[in-house]
């Protein structure tokens, strides 16, 4: 049986105007350490004006990159921890 002894919590930001939405994803890590990243999206011209799309699609960026860090982190310590240079680690 598994049991959960940590948890994680990611904050989403968003700036928005009529043409862009910028976000900022942000994990605090248990070892005090912090992960930030950002997403944008840009509407076209012809297109609706749907907030939330580009919430969604600068959101989903930021975690995009956010996970990217997050496993090259992991894989620096990996290599720390061994004293070599481990295979990459991928998506």
């Amino acid at each position: 049986m598994m049991h959960t002894t940590v948890g994680w919590h990611v904050e989403l930001e968003f700036q928005e105007d009529d043409q862009e939405t910028r976000s900022v994803a942000l994990v605090r890590l248990p070892d005090g350490s912090e992960v930030r990243a950002h997403g944008h999206a840009t509407r076209h011209h012809t297109d609706s004006n749907q907030p939330r799309v580009g919430e969604e699609i600068a959101g989903a960026r930021a975690l995009n990159e956010l996970a990217m860090q997050l496993l090259t982190k992991a894989h620096g310590e990996i290599d720390q921890a061994s004293g070599r240079t481990s295979h990459p680690i991928h998506v």
